[in-house]
């Protein structure tokens, strides 16, 4: 008889079939290029694409990512759906955790990479350009700056950072989950989790810069004034929203575990 009719991808590809140091490379590799495509593409071409552009570079960069790595790793690429993942048992906690050092290092070399690239453009200016980091009040992109770059009036508040963090990247990760289960058309879930994190940057960059990732805030963190101070924000919350999205999906979907641990 033939394979099952809604068999995954992760089960037509043998877990064994990848040690975990392979694995932790393809979480690395991928979080890399998600962070420096789609980052990069906000300090490089922000002013060409707009936010919907930069919208777009987030949502397919995640869309090919999720065929390219995703029959090896699962294509995670962002520590909160790692933790989504492992609340419904479908990574252990030693490969959550080689997971999420993976993520970090991997947004960390893209970071330092973008900021190479955007230091040797002689116009560039750390201080008043950044680099893409999250941020809310004085630091959120709706604050009104002055002709001198002084702050006129506040953005967003911490409140609705938190908010959007948390339900944004609660949607995130029950899209990953929902669309991968054993019962869903799963050759077709990555346009799902790519657009689905496309709409999410329609959503907030106007708020916070949109994380839903603490990797991808991490990773640029270091090189905007006063985002290293609001950092924590867009650890915890992004965590506690995936944490919301795995606990929905075992709600609606019956079960903990959807597919065969990856």
């Amino acid at each position: 008889m033939g394979r099952a009719e809604h068999e995954t991808a992760q089960e037509v590809a043998d877990p064994t079939d990848y040690s975990d140091l392979r694995r932790c490379a393809a979480e690395a590799i991928g979080t890399f290029v998600l962070v420096f495509s789609a980052v990069g593409t906000a300090v490089f071409a922000g002013d060409y694409v707009g936010q919907l552009g930069v919208a777009l570079a987030f949502g397919l960069t995640l869309l090919f990512l999720v065929y390219t790595i995703g029959p090896i790793s699962g294509c995670h690429v962002n520590p909160a759906v790692t933790l989504g993942q492992l609340i419904v048992g479908q990574v252990t906690a030693v490969r959550a955790v080689g997971y999420w050092l993976a993520q970090i290092i991997g947004g960390l070399v893209a970071g330092v990479t973008i900021y190479a690239i955007a230091s040797s453009l002689p116009s560039y200016d750390r201080a008043a350009d950044g680099l893409g980091a999250n941020g809310w009040g004085a630091h959120s992109p709706s604050a009104i700056r002055g002709p001198l770059g002084g702050v006129l009036e506040n953005g967003y508040g911490i409140g609705a950072a938190m908010v959007v963090e948390i339900l944004l990247t609660a949607l995130l990760v029950f899209v990953v989950l929902s669309t991968t289960d054993r019962i869903a058309d799963v050759p077709i879930a990555g346009i799902a989790i790519g657009f689905t994190l496309a709409v999410i940057h329609l959503i907030s960059i106007p708020i916070d810069n949109t994380s839903v990732n603490p990797a991808r805030s991490l990773a640029v963190a270091f090189y905007q004034n006063g985002a290293l101070g609001q950092l924590w924000l867009f650890i915890v919350f992004p965590l506690i929203g995936g944490a919301l999205g795995a606990l929905v999906y075992a709600f609606l979907f019956g079960r903990r575990q959807g597919l065969r641990p990856s």
